[in-house]
């Protein structure tokens, strides 16, 4: 039955909430249905199962990324991937989720269709474009998860890495640069994806 001030949008939110505090895995329409006070058969209305769910938060991720597909191509695929990143960062609960869950909502399916579509003009055929747009969703998503990720069952950030200078002086010299750092993910981010996008082109 349909409820006074409910809505998809404020399920939603509801669940993203309850991503970003407990993870993915706490996610269920009955943990969904008591974080809004209603009976679980209540969110149906809105949202058919947890699978609806699931996709309204990819939607929602990928709603906030921004693919403005003019100019040189390397400029807008440079974009896209420093804004999946700072979405990723902003809910890094929702990592597991994007990391395996295939873009299966309209708004997701744009946003590839535009991407892939701007990039088959630049001379790329539509599987080169689709392997040029996973190649950087995967490696947005693995380093998020390094930066923000945690080691299973453990609440804590993970402790540095013993490391004697003496021993090993290089590791030690990164570390006394400040590895693993906020300034450092970001200055590897930016490394990492110049080499990328330098090395991806037309076959």
């Amino acid at each position: 039955m349909k409820r006074a001030g409910l809505s998809r949008e404020r399920i939603l939110d509801a669940a993203l909430d309850l991503v970003d505090r407990d993870g993915v895995a706490a996610l269920s329409m009955r943990r969904l249905g008591k974080e809004l006070g209603v009976e679980a058969m209540t969110l149906y209305y809105y949202l058919p199962n947890k699978d609806a769910v699931l996709d309204g938060l990819v939607d929602r991720t990928l709603a906030g990324v921004t693919v403005w597909p003019e100019g040189p191509w390397r400029e807008w695929a440079r974009a896209f991937a420093v804004s999946f990143r700072a979405a990723l960062l902003a809910h890094p609960g929702l990592l597991p989720l994007l990391a395996t869950r295939p873009v299966a909502t309209p708004g997701g399916l744009r946003t590839v269709e535009t991407a892939a579509g701007a990039l088959v003009a630049e001379g790329f055929s539509p599987s080169e474009a689709l392997h040029v747009i996973t190649t950087l969703g995967t490696f947005v998503i693995g380093q998020v998860l390094a930066e923000a990720g945690r080691t299973p069952g453990h609440d804590e950030p993970d402790p540095e890495p013993p490391v004697d200078p003496a021993r090993h002086p290089v590791l030690g010299a990164a570390l006394a640069a400040g590895l693993g750092t906020p300034e450092d993910h970001q200055d590897r981010f930016t490394y990492a994806l110049d080499a990328l996008l330098a090395g991806l082109a037309p076959r």
